[in-house]
């Protein structure tokens, strides 16, 4: 942690620095703050933004006659990664148990989806279980990465934030129908609603720049689920995994596929909120009149 306190103490001073420089009126400082807004995203997304450079790069450009195979080398890569991550100070001991968390709950969920025929890995590799390669857990993993790290790095408070035990039992019972709808009606109409029910009072204030803003919590889950569902469409391109359908050309990732993404949103929130032991009544602290320390 004191590495990256570090890091995070120079660059608030060097934003402080820019800021003096450039913000000139309300125009300048909303334009600022928009840019802050980006850097602080792409800095949360780190892990999972390099993970899918990896991805990409290695379909166009992976040797064929490679003895180590594909598959191989982004489990490899990955790791690396990580140690890298942990080694400049870029990712905490606390991130990187989340992301260990999160490889082991896709990596089960792997497991019987692709016994269920639900999508494929056509590549053949050396590191696998169950016929599931082992970099499938880290593109799990870079979900649970870039909440641990957006939760941190955008300062999140909550108002009205529901009890931790009704969102546990949502995330459960979200997690079992991702299971059991292969053999029982598929219940996520009803998850829906009670994802509604829990958090339709519930709003995130982040911090961009300076001033706390806020927007619904259900919102937010939306915007980030869209994003995972446009990267699901550079995975299938680059043939990391694909879907019936997707056998002889890419087509676009079906639509639906965003509500799935939606509601595992839900579980990996909800894991974040456990591991960093929230409490209600934390998160309602008026962050909106709060400004930089």
């Amino acid at each position: 942690m004191p590495r990256f306190s570090k890091i995070s103490e120079w660059l608030s001073a060097e934003r402080e620095a820019l800021r003096a420089r450039f913000v000139r009126g309300p125009f300048s400082a909303g334009f600022f703050e928009f840019v802050s807004f980006g850097i602080k995203q792409g800095w949360a997304c780190i892990f999972g933004g390099l993970l899918l450079v990896l991805i990409l790069a290695t379909h166009f450009w992976y040797p064929d006659a490679a003895a180590l195979s594909r598959y191989d080398f982004l489990v490899l890569a990955a790791i690396a990664l990580q140690l890298g991550l942990l080694a400049t100070g870029l990712e905490t001991l606390e991130e990187a148990r989340i992301i260990l968390v999160f490889h082991i709950v896709g990596t089960i969920m792997e497991i019987f989806k692709t016994s269920a025929g639900s999508w494929i890995y056509p590549e053949d590799n050396l590191l696998r279980i169950a016929g599931v390669p082992l970099f499938s857990g880290f593109m799990y993993a870079a979900v649970g990465s870039y909440l641990a790290r957006v939760w941190r790095i955008f300062e999140f408070r909550f108002d009205h934030f529901p009890p931790l035990w009704q969102q546990g039992l949502l995330a459960f019972a979200i997690y079992i129908n991702f299971f059991a709808h292969h053999f029982l009606p598929d219940i996520r109409y009803a998850l829906f609603a009670a994802c509604a029910l829990i958090y339709w009072r519930t709003w995130v204030n982040f911090r961009p720049d300076r001033a706390y803003r806020k927007m619904p919590l259900l919102v937010g889950f939306g915007l980030v689920a869209l994003f995972i569902w446009f990267a699901e469409n550079l995975g299938t391109l680059a043939r990391a995994w694909t879907y019936p359908g997707q056998e002889a050309a890419w087509k676009l990732v079906s639509p639906a596929k965003f509500g799935s993404w939606y509601l595992l949103m839900i579980i990996s929130f909800v894991l974040v909120a456990l591991i960093h032991r929230t409490r209600e009544g934390r998160h309602a602290e008026e962050p909106a009149n709060r400004q930089s320390r």
